[in-house]
């Protein structure tokens, strides 16, 4: 892959991730319409690569706030800590079920069965848009309705319930592309009663604690498949497809910092519910490249 596609992904991928609009369906589609092939081990990795760039940019962006909170005293990082630990094991749980359920349905009788090859399907990724962008038109709607009322919080992170209910819709985003990441669960936490401040700072933690976990399994299916390409005669480009990918997540680094920037003053803003206009919009549009043949 040629280094502009590469800077072409690696910009949309920053500028989507942190906002609610799914970064994966974006990417997937300026591939798709570059002709690539978005669901070999390269191209996931490549994804996953891009997401660890703006996990970087979240830590930037987000590191101030974040010792003014979690890391404020011993107490509060126990808080976060047990919500973020309850968060994450309902979202491994979740997401490995799913992605089992859908490997013995959708590939029943396929000699091979990854959730990954179903990631450059626009017919499911339109409809995954569509639902993200109910959940965050309907937060953003009740967001609206009780703007300026009196919030119940628990110190300065959500609480164990909150915690739950994000860590679970979570899990529901990780095998569909659209389902949007950060538009999901700071939707939920917004519909559980927390701040959307709260809800956003807490999405992005989480992020941060996820990726690292994403990343290697993409990494190890990328060696996987190396093998299994050498072993064929067709050998797949190992070395170049990390450096590629490296190249990738220092560029959607500097763009998911812009996006952070526009997110954030949004959401002070209370136009939360704009981006569910949007993801719908944007469902459409998808719907429409997949019924031209993309």
């Amino acid at each position: 892959m040629s280094i502009f596609k590469v800077i072409l992904l690696a910009i949309v991928q920053g500028l989507a991730e942190l906002l609610p609009v799914s970064s994966s369906a974006h990417v997937v589609v300026a591939g798709k319409l570059m002709h690539l092939n978005m669901s070999s081990p390269q191209m996931t990795l490549m994804l996953v690569m891009l997401h660890t760039g703006t996990m970087f940019a979240v830590i930037v962006y987000f590191w101030n706030q974040w010792k003014r909170t979690f890391f404020s005293s011993a107490d509060a990082f126990k808080r976060f800590a047990i919500r973020a630990i309850w968060a994450t094991l309902l979202t491994g749980v979740i997401g490995e079920a799913i992605n089992k359920l859908i490997e013995k349905t959708m590939f029943k009788g396929s000699s091979k069965a990854e959730i990954e090859l179903l990631f450059d399907r626009l017919d499911l990724i339109a409809p995954a848009l569509a639902a993200a962008g109910v959940i965050i038109l309907i937060a953003g709607l009740m967001e609206k309705r009780r703007m300026g009322a009196h919030e119940q919080v628990y110190g300065d992170s959500v609480t164990m319930r909150q915690a739950g209910w994000i860590g679970a819709v979570q899990g529901l985003c990780l095998p569909f592309r659209g389902f949007s990441r950060s538009g999901a669960t700071i939707s939920t936490g917004m519909l559980t009663g927390a701040s959307k401040e709260r809800a956003e700072r807490f999405s992005f933690a989480l992020a941060v604690v996820l990726t690292p976990a994403v990343l290697g399994r993409e990494f190890l299916r990328l060696v996987k498949a190396s093998h299994e390409a050498t072993a064929a005669g067709v050998p797949i480009d190992f070395h170049g497809s990390v450096v590629s990918s490296l190249l990738g997540a220092v560029f959607s680094f500097f763009a998911g910092l812009v996006a952070l920037r526009w997110l954030s003053s949004w959401l002070e803003e209370g136009r939360w519910y704009l981006f569910g206009i949007y993801c719908l919009v944007a469902s459409v549009v998808v719907f429409g490249l997949y019924h031209a043949g993309y």
